[in-house]
């Protein structure tokens, strides 16, 4: 059974005269628009990897009959669209997806902090070696490359990289 994400909105302000963005647990309700997510974003952020072959209601059923039941799953939005999603299995983090036009806005650091949040004694993560991107973005918030494959463990067959979020040790609880 599948813990229920933290209940409590986030918001983080745009630009001077934009609405905030919202973070907050996703509802079955979400389902097409986080597979819409998905698509899109690993569209724009990953032409490197193969055509996908599953259709947008494949990605959707996935999304509404195995991640949201299985995984602690958030989204972001804003002005009341699904721009970007993350999803916690276990103590790893699955997903975290945003759409293109709405990267580098602190959406993702609110996703990130919803995941660590909800699993405060550490967090892993697998990240293809070419997204230099998210590699960026995951070792600015505290994780550690761990491990590298070559790819031959996931769907993809693309080499990604183990990463690792551990908390500080000595008592202090890390916020970023």
């Amino acid at each position: 059974m599948t813990e229920t994400p933290q209940q409590s909105p986030q918001q983080i302000p745009r630009q001077s005269s934009e609405q905030p963005a919202r973070i907050r647990p996703a509802q079955p309700a979400d389902s097409a628009a986080i597979a819409q997510v998905h698509i899109r974003s690993r569209e724009a952020t990953m032409p490197y990897l193969p055509p996908r072959k599953r259709t947008d209601a494949e990605v959707e059923a996935w999304v509404r009959d195995i991640v949201l039941p299985g995984s602690a799953v958030w989204v972001a939005e804003l002005d009341g669209r699904v721009v970007g999603y993350a999803a916690v299995e276990d103590d790893e983090l699955d997903a975290l997806y945003l759409l293109a036009d709405v990267r580098r806005r602190g959406i993702g650091t609110l996703l990130l902090a919803a995941a660590k949040a909800h699993r405060p004694d550490g967090l892993g993560l697998f990240v293809f070696q070419k997204n230099t991107g998210a590699r960026a973005f995951y070792l600015r918030h505290g994780f550690v490359v761990t491990a590298a494959t070559d790819g031959s463990g996931n769907m993809e067959r693309e080499p990604d990289l183990a990463m690792r979020w551990s908390p500080v040790t000595n008592g202090t609880r890390t916020v970023g």
